[in-house]
């Protein structure tokens, strides 16, 4: 039995996930087990008491990223997850998916720009959120279906507290893995949508599997063709 465990990220909980499910050939052949947990403060899990104290992240997170599985990291999920290959047994591997060493880059969603966005939901955290999920779906084929497949999802409420969602953005403007992954413990593979607005075109072309068709939200508009990516990449590590 091969593992996946799959990380949502900024503003989104696990159900972002539920597109897959019909999707996982090693499912259909009884050779792959699929886990979703959420991050603490997310989908009614309790918050952390400092949400950015990656210690305290890794003690909560230990048992749902065990070492035998591969972890599959969206966006800050993909962030966090490099983080804390320092204070977890390493995975038999690591996908980022949407997600680079680092979240900012001159060419991509810059310092400056986040900057702003954190002035924004400092303001008025919801309506800031709200933006977000639909600015990061400009690169989907169809970005208003994409909108009203992740609002089915997800509901109009928000996935996690206004302090972890404030948190999250303290992290994707602090981490950056470029160390991390330099020298990474495991087998690490990237996935991008082909037309990801929030990854800078150096991440999106060095992707392992870039998705055609899609951009920073491929469980949306792609599930079929992410299922497979992921699956392969849990069999390679499984071989």
């Amino acid at each position: 039995m091969t593992r996946l465990v799959l990380l949502s990220g900024w503003g989104c909980d696990a159900r972002l996930w539920q597109p897959l499910a019909t999707h996982w050939p090693g499912r259909r052949q009884g050779g792959l087990e699929v886990t979703t947990p959420d991050w603490p403060g997310y989908g009614g899990r309790p918050a952390l008491d400092d949400p950015e104290d990656l210690d305290a992240l890794a003690e909560a997170m230990a048992d749902d990223l065990p070492a035998e599985a591969v972890w599959v990291g969206w966006s800050l999920g993909g962030l966090l997850a490099a983080a804390l290959l320092d204070q977890l047994p390493a995975p038999r591997g690591l996908v980022l998916l949407g997600m680079g060493a680092r979240f900012c880059d001159p060419e991509g969603v810059t310092q400056e720009a986040l900057a702003t966005f954190r002035t924004a939901f400092r303001r008025d955290p919801e309506a800031t959120r709200a933006h977000f999920l639909r600015w990061q779906l400009r690169g989907e084929p169809s970005p208003r279906a994409a909108h009203r497949r992740l609002l089915d999802l997800l509901g109009e409420a928000p996935a996690a507290l206004p302090a972890t969602l404030a948190a999250g953005l303290g992290q994707l403007a602090a981490i950056d893995n470029t160390a991390r992954l330099a020298d990474a413990p495991c087998r690490v593979w990237r996935i991008a949508g082909a037309h990801d607005p929030l990854l800078p075109p150096s991440t999106r072309d060095a992707a392992d599997v870039p998705l055609a068709d899609a951009g920073h939200c491929p469980m949306l508009s792609q599930p079929l063709a992410l299922a497979d990516a992921l699956a392969a990449a849990a069999q390679e590590r499984a071989s």
